[in-house]
């Protein structure tokens, strides 16, 4: 995506919030066909299915609405944060995402958490801090995009970190509690993602969209992140129902320390530090010793 919005080339650049909708329409119909396949390639029976499940379902249906709303809010203030905060404060306080998701996750799932794992939680979040930690020929560039009040800036991202957790471990709660399919219910968040995402591009992208359409500044490589970000979506899903919401965030932990190394040797726009390093060190500390089980010591046998 990094590689996609720098690429120059002539004309307009594409329009990300397009690429979003676009992406939830492309899940829309991945998860479609998925149900057509465990439908046994049946077009009667995937027709049933989904009247069943979507149509004569509405209130089922709309209460993926909640969570399609709180991640439309989250994106606008975080917007709002990166407006009035600096990149490093933003990225340390906005990794309180992953506390207050497993906060959510024990007050919702009644889910317990051992000693090992609230540490790992705590190890996490500062390996993370550490990672995201700008070098010292970045923080200048960084204050000076920082505009406005600090306040409303951290005000902003707290209240993100908040309704992410909230809004990530309440679908998590509705894939575990209904037997409904995480793919019927990617289509129902799908559909909702994308009445939300439209009204993103026509508030903020409007004037754009009027002179050089939906799919200006479109290519192949568009096409690639685009196709990534719906399969992606589809793979958090996944986790979120057969594993939980808090190993997601293990995962996008990793994920960001791999897309450093790649912007270090392929897009060569990072050059990684110390700092790095050691936060690198501390994350994958932290996803171990969130999965170690202590095993109590048995009893010696007598003879």
């Amino acid at each position: 995506m990094r590689y996609s919005r720098t690429l120059k080339e002539e004309g307009p650049r594409y329009l990300s919030s397009t690429a979003v909708v676009i992406a939830e329409l492309l899940k829309i119909l991945a998860c479609v066909l998925l149900v057509y396949k465990d439908s046994k390639c049946n077009l009667r029976t995937l027709n049933r299915v989904l009247h069943d499940e979507i149509l004569n379902k509405p209130m089922e249906t709309l209460k993926l609405a909640i969570p399609s709303g709180i991640y439309t809010l989250q994106n606008n203030l975080l917007y709002v944060a990166l407006s009035n905060l600096d990149a490093a404060t933003y990225q340390v306080t906005y990794q309180l995402k992953i506390l207050t998701t497993a906060l959510f996750s024990v007050s919702m799932l009644s889910k317990k958490l051992g000693v090992y794992q609230w540490l790992s939680l705590v190890i996490l979040m500062t390996g993370v801090a550490f990672v995201q930690w700008p070098s010292d020929s970045q923080a200048p560039a960084a204050k000076e995009h920082s505009a406005g009040s600090q306040f409303v800036g951290l005000m902003a991202v707290l209240i993100a970190c908040f309704s992410s957790g909230f809004a990530g471990v309440y679908f998590e709660k509705i894939l575990k509690e209904t037997k409904q399919s995480v793919w019927i219910r990617n289509i129902q968040l799908g559909f909702f993602g994308s009445i939300f995402g439209l009204m993103g591009v026509y508030i903020y992208d409007g004037e754009q969209l009027s002179k050089n359409g939906f799919f200006q500044g479109y290519n192949k490589l568009t096409w690639v992140v685009v196709v990534l970000q719906a399969l992606g979506g589809l793979v958090i899903a996944a986790v979120i129902k057969y594993a939980d919401n808090i190993l997601k965030g293990f995962a996008t932990s990793l994920s960001i320390i791999l897309s450093t190394l790649i912007s270090y040797f392929w897009l060569q726009d990072f050059v990684p530090t110390s700092v790095f390093f050691f936060g690198a060190v501390l994350v994958i500390a932290a996803t171990f010793l969130y999965g170690y089980d202590p095993k109590p010591a048995g009893n010696p046998i007598k003879a």
